[in-house]
């Protein structure tokens, strides 16, 4: 192999494709990156057996070759460079790199022992904007939580209907549900397709293709799902993140978001974070903070209370229908999910002292919070 790129886009790639190496004593290969010199392109691939990344350049090639070193000393190395020409070539399973005054040398491994990435049938796809889908999964996905005994909730819900993408997640105690309108159905000739995305592949697509513009190609297959961006110069991909897909039925969420209400608030948002905030300072071990809620009075009352610390109330004003109540919950999980929305003001619609919390953005249908409540003991 013999490729001639600048070391700003060999360093971008390297950023990409190095998030999922992994430090692996039983099988070091997968520390590495995989190095390919194809046509007109530089190829980058790692893998860590769940996730395989692929990243393409234009690059003047003289010699079609490949090889594997290690992903985080050459990605450490090259970041020192100066944004200039750097050669790359190999002999006898070393890669040697050229720039200006350094001369380096890395030791690699044999490309023929990288395992293989999974290829996705390419008949059938499905076009979206990138930077909503990936603000829309930002939302919902640091609520997953990895599960061995209900692996199901450790990864991200997709459901693409008609005409919206659903996306939700759940760690039993919370869940959040994200659609994402279309504005032309989805091709798919099934009416429905859903599948589960681990945590770890959503945080890495949301980490890789945010803030680019254009638009996201995603592939199915029953056990695996490629998102693809293309480069801008050429017809040609750039980025590929290929990820395997958790088996399993996903719960029927569904049932348990409430279609009413007995009692709703309209906040201010960063109001009632600030609130909750205080409040959480003098919480207990289970960090409850309860609400007592008076439509007469046209507020919340939000009290917490450790027998170490002390306790504390405040007032908050809102606009509120139905009845009143008395409910806690845990603050970190309220504050998550304020968090997440886009809103200046919120909903909050309460059910009862045991019923569900749900929190929705004010003029914004596509995201929905709901938490359960700490039951009074």
């Amino acid at each position: 192999m013999k490729l001639i790129i600048l070391q700003e886009k060999l360093k971008n790639g390297l950023n990409i494709v190095e998030r999922i190496t992994s430090k692996s004593l039983s099988l070091p290969i997968l520390n590495n990156v995989l190095i390919s010199a194809e046509k007109n392109f530089l190829k980058l691939t790692s893998t860590n057996l769940e996730i395989g990344i692929n990243w393409w350049s234009l690059a003047q090639i003289e010699k079609e070759e490949k090889i594997t070193v290690p992903a985080s000393i050459f990605s450490n190395f090259v970041s020192f460079l100066p944004n200039k020409k750097l050669v790359l070539e190999i002999k006898d399973k070393t890669l040697l790199i050229d720039c200006e005054n350094f001369k380096t040398q890395i030791k690699g491994i044999s490309a023929e022992d990288f395992p293989i990435i999974p290829e996705v049938p390419r008949e059938e796809f499905f076009e979206i904007e990138t930077s909503p889908f990936c603000q829309g999964l930002s939302q919902i996905v640091d609520i997953a939580v990895p599960s061995t005994a209900r692996p199901e909730i450790s990864g991200i819900y997709f459901s693409f209907q008609k005409n919206k993408i659903l996306m939700a997640a759940t760690d039993s105690f919370r869940l959040g549900e994200k659609s994402l309108f279309l504005e032309k159905e989805t091709p798919f000739k099934a009416k429905e397709i859903s599948f589960i995305l681990p945590q770890r592949a959503a945080k890495e697509i949301i980490n890789i293709f945010s803030g680019k513009n254009g638009k996201l190609k995603l592939y199915f297959s029953p056990h695996q799902v490629l998102f693809e961006s293309e480069l801008s110069e050429t017809p040609h991909p750039q980025i590929q993140l290929v990820s395997r897909l958790i088996e399993g039925e996903y719960p029927a969420y569904q049932e348990i978001i409430p279609k009413k209400y007995q009692t709703q608030i309209i906040l201010n948002k960063n109001d009632f974070i600030n609130q909750v905030k205080i409040a959480a300072l003098f919480s207990g071990k289970i960090n409850e903070v309860k609400f007592k809620i008076d439509p007469k009075r046209g507020g919340v009352e939000i009290l917490s209370q450790n027998p170490d610390l002390g306790k504390q109330q405040n007032y908050l004003r809102g606009e509120i229908k139905g009845e009143s109540l008395e409910i806690s919950f845990n603050h970190r999980f309220l504050i998550d999910g304020l968090n997440s929305i886009r809103s200046s003001e919120i909903i909050f619609e309460l059910n009862g002292e045991e019923g569900p919390g749900v929190l929705k953005p004010v003029g914004d249908s596509s995201y929905i919070y709901v938490v359960m409540p700490i039951k009074a003991s």
